[in-house]
């Protein structure tokens, strides 16, 4: 019996998934794995890798000590610091192969530096190339009234100075319905939006789905949710107009997520004709519904 590969990936709704009897990983998958490393664990990567290739060959030529003319007989540090040199290609001279044996270990140690090398330099290229999204939503939803209809609504802000352009919004509910069996079956439903696309997106936006008669959530309580462990995704693709290439960043929520009759507070602040100043500290930021007219608000049409 073939064994069973296992594999745990993450959620953003905070499931956790163990991948059973999946096919085995190809040489190809260490490229998008050493591309998801954080700069610290990639650093501690190459490192190693540079570490142990040249131990390795530093054995070799520890084991054949008449190998490598100028070199202390049964030197560690030597054999060593002359593998390092072999491997970078360096060649300062004192220390050389003699025989075959160490013509051939180090024609090898070139070989493997030189593919090392470009190896090495591609990985970082595509790492400080490759775009990011400095995007960042709202660590809750509130739901509260919105022009004399209740709406769920998520915050959702760009750190980058310059604006996005042709950005996406799109929200989906995941949630647990019974069917005529009498099974539960999880169900996903996009959420419509009250606006899911800018051409510009410079700064703060606050997204909002209507809960109206055709929405999913049309007449449900926090306790409904609960019970059907109602889940919700945001999305945002936008276009990095610096590159320029298409950037992408989403975020989950839950049902615990949702704050009940409150509001986000103001970011937007005018400070001259037509200028604004953006606080990025307050995006997470909501207060309670209060009966007096809303102000009017910078951050969405």
């Amino acid at each position: 019996m073939r064994q069973s590969n296992k594999k745990t990936t993450g959620s953003v709704t905070g499931i956790q998934f163990h991948k059973l009897n999946v096919n085995r990983r190809e040489w190809r998958d260490a490229y998008h794995w050493l591309l998801t490393l954080s700069w610290p664990q990639f650093s501690m990567f190459v490192f190693g890798v540079y570490l142990g290739i040249n131990l390795l060959f530093a054995l070799c030529y520890y084991l054949r000590p008449n190998c490598i003319a100028g070199m202390e007989p049964l030197s560690w540090a030597n054999c060593f610091f002359f593998s390092v040199e072999t491997l970078a290609t360096v060649g300062y001279g004192h220390m050389y192969p003699r025989t075959l044996f160490g013509h051939l270990v180090a024609t090898v140690e070139i070989i493997v530096g030189m593919f090392g090398m470009a190896v090495i330099t591609g990985l970082i290229f595509i790492r400080f190339s490759r775009p990011i999204a400095r995007i960042v939503f709202s660590k809750s939803l509130v739901l509260a009234p919105f022009d004399g209809q209740p709406a769920l609504m998520f915050r959702i802000a760009n750190l980058r100075d310059q604006a996005m352009a042709e950005a996406e919004f799109r929200m989906m509910l995941l949630r647990d319905e019974p069917t005529r069996e009498g099974e539960v079956f999880r169900r996903f439903y996009p959420l419509t939006l009250q606006f899911d696309r800018l051409i510009l997106f410079p700064a703060v936006i606050t997204i909002r789905h209507i809960i109206d008669e055709q929405s999913p959530l049309h007449g449900l309580t926090l306790a409904d949710m609960k019970r059907d462990d109602s889940r919700f995704i945001s999305s945002v693709v936008c276009i990095d107009t610096v590159i320029p290439a298409p950037v992408q960043s989403h975020c989950g929520y839950t049902w615990k997520d949702i704050r009940l009759n409150h509001k986000f507070v103001e970011v937007y602040n005018e400070i001259d004709d037509g200028v604004f100043a953006v606080d990025y500290s307050r995006i997470d930021l909501t207060e309670e519904v209060s009966a007096d007219p809303p102000r009017n608000s910078r951050e969405s049409p």
